[in-house]
């Protein structure tokens, strides 16, 4: 009875052309894979010695550009590259120690990030239903900053933890706008070159050197998504 079945396999198998076997692997490999790129505009800003809290006015413009794969519905992966600068200064604060300070620094980043979104709402495979969805994202980053005067001797390549949330609306598909704010934390005080190196400034010019510098990106996305190949719905075999 059983080598009867594995003839009849075998038989079947035979007639089916090799070509049938391609489509139907291209398909089943396909399924579920979802590619998104995107690119848009934003700005810089950042928080530390010189800014102790995030000031509208120290926001810089930027450029980004990602690359997504969407695993599951909640789960996608990104990495991507952003370009832009960020600043600030002494001046524009009221407190009396850092008037008298009276330092500033204004530096350009370039910023590698590979990181993991959790979206809330299952807005690729319900697209009548739901159209959008808030969304959380995390990981770790590569980057590069370089302040327009650098007084002391430290790495201007430097890791991050990029942190933050964002909203996701597929307008027209397979067309999306997000809007996105992250955090970076960083492992240096010398993001904006004001470090501990008493060596180069007066001890009241220092910095805090318990506390690390942060920057933020706040962005806007255009992003096209390249959705599963769909099979014929009654394709066979003669």
């Amino acid at each position: 009875m059983i080598l009867l079945f594995i003839k009849r396999i075998v038989l079947i198998l035979n007639k089916i052309p090799k070509w049938s076997f391609v489509i139907v692997l291209s398909c089943t490999a396909a399924f579920g894979q979802r590619i998104n790129i995107g690119g848009g505009l934003g700005g810089f800003n950042y928080k530390g010695d010189i800014a102790p809290q995030l000031q509208l006015r120290n926001y810089r413009p930027g450029g980004h550009a990602l690359f997504r794969y969407n695993v599951s519905p909640a789960v996608s992966f990104r990495t991507g590259l952003a370009l832009g600068s960020t600043t600030a200064s002494d001046k524009n604060s009221s407190n009396p120690f850092q008037q008298e300070r009276n330092l500033s620094f204004k530096t350009n980043v370039t910023e590698f990030n590979l990181l993991a979104e959790y979206n809330f709402l299952n807005y690729l495979n319900k697209p009548r239903a739901i159209n959008w969805t808030p969304y959380l994202f995390a990981g770790g980053a590569v980057y590069h900053f370089q302040p327009k005067v650098k007084t002391g001797a430290y790495n201007l390549n430097q890791i991050a933890i990029p942190f933050g949330a964002g909203l996701k609306w597929e307008f027209k598909r397979p067309w999306s706008i997000e809007f996105e704010f992250g955090t970076r934390k960083l492992f240096t005080d010398n993001f904006d070159d004001l470090g501990d190196d008493t060596s180069l400034r007066q001890k009241f010019q220092l910095g805090d050197p318990t506390t690390k510098d942060m920057y933020y990106y706040t962005s806007f996305t255009l992003s096209y998504t390249f959705y599963k190949i769909i099979c014929p719905p009654n394709f066979s075999v003669n």
